[in-house]
């Protein structure tokens, strides 16, 4: 598909872009990112409402100016509206992608992605266990080959340690802090050496706690400047550590093929504790704090999927437009 012109539309979600980006490099296509920011009010009727009045494609300076792209892939309640706008004022001929549930129905989209704990479905749903992401196999087994020198010469065995953060269904508290920490300390003792990251949602205590493992010459932490090494650091583990809080973090983890090790903060999201539980009925999820597994297993990796979906409904729409 490389002839076809991908747009990505968020409005600047980490989360969301990462996952935009993967389906689109997995379709090997060039893709452009329109970020959208619409102003009060329109933003507060979002998903359901129009575009802010100011990003209209005739409007100078509008974030999705024609000429339109053949594929827009979109994600993030804010972009739902200006992927309609998309598809009307192209004349129906872009092919439109959301990814996760748009709120307003399966007509939001061409083509709609949503994971298992989702409840959205429909004849253009397609359905998965784990969300799509940047890491694909062929990164993940360069990185392999081509580690960085100070992973490296870290001995094994290696975890790395993905440290989430406050959302909208879990919270750290002082009991969750501790718990973690005693995760970390077991891991240790026991001669585990930890490659940490963290993330933008990380509260401060959290992240003030585990900085100290990172300033120990047997671990690494990222100390959040230049490109998060996190692919290095899947691509190098024996084993994974995660936070429950990020969806996003489990799919990557997962994709590495390691032992998976979750962390339950306070909250929690019924549907998706459910997909855990499945998964560690499988042996691919172990609780934390608890005894390191250093298991593999074939990778889980929704994103090719994701991407052969588009691919198959996009030339079908393709040969409907003539």
């Amino acid at each position: 598909m490389t002839d076809a012109r991908v747009w990505i539309v968020t409005d600047g979600k980490a989360g969301d872009e990462a996952q935009c980006i993967g389906v689109a490099d997995a379709l090997q296509c060039g893709w452009e990112l329109r970020q959208v920011a619409p102003r009060a009010p329109w933003r507060w009727l979002m998903p359901w409402g129009d575009i802010d009045p100011r990003d209209a494609p005739s409007r100078p300076g509008s974030p999705i100016a024609p000429p339109f792209p053949d594929i827009a892939i979109a994600s993030g309640r804010r972009a739902v509206a200006y992927l309609r706008r998309i598809k009307r004022d192209s004349g129906d001929r872009t092919f439109t992608v959301f990814l996760k549930d748009p709120r307003i129905g399966t007509k939001a989209a061409d083509l709609i992605w949503v994971a298992e704990h989702d409840e959205l479905r429909g004849e253009n749903v397609l359905v998965t266990a784990t969300a799509p992401h940047r890491f694909s196999q062929e990164r993940l087994s360069a990185a392999r080959r081509d580690p960085l020198p100070d992973i490296a010469a870290l001995p094994h065995p290696r975890v790395a340690v993905l440290v989430g953060g406050d959302s909208r269904h879990y919270r750290f508290n002082d009991t969750d802090i501790t718990r973690f920490l005693a995760g970390i300390e077991r891991l240790q003792a026991e001669g585990a050496h930890m490659m940490i990251t963290g993330s933008r949602r990380t509260p401060q205590p959290l992240h003030d706690a585990i900085a100290r493992f990172g300033r120990d010459p047997r671990h690494l932490m990222w100390d959040g400047s230049g490109e998060n090494p996190l692919l290095q650091y899947l691509a190098n583990a024996d084993a994974v550590v995660a936070t429950a809080d990020s969806s996003n973090m489990i799919g990557e983890a997962l994709a590495s093929g390691r032992a998976l090790h979750v962390f339950h903060p306070s909250g929690g999201h019924r549907k998706f504790d459910q997909f855990l539980e499945a998964l560690a009925r499988l042996d691919l999820v172990h609780p934390f704090p608890g005894p390191l597994k250093t298991i593999t297993y074939d990778p889980i990796d929704s994103t090719p999927r994701i991407a052969a979906a588009i691919q198959w409904r996009y030339a079908a729409h393709k040969s409907r437009i003539g």
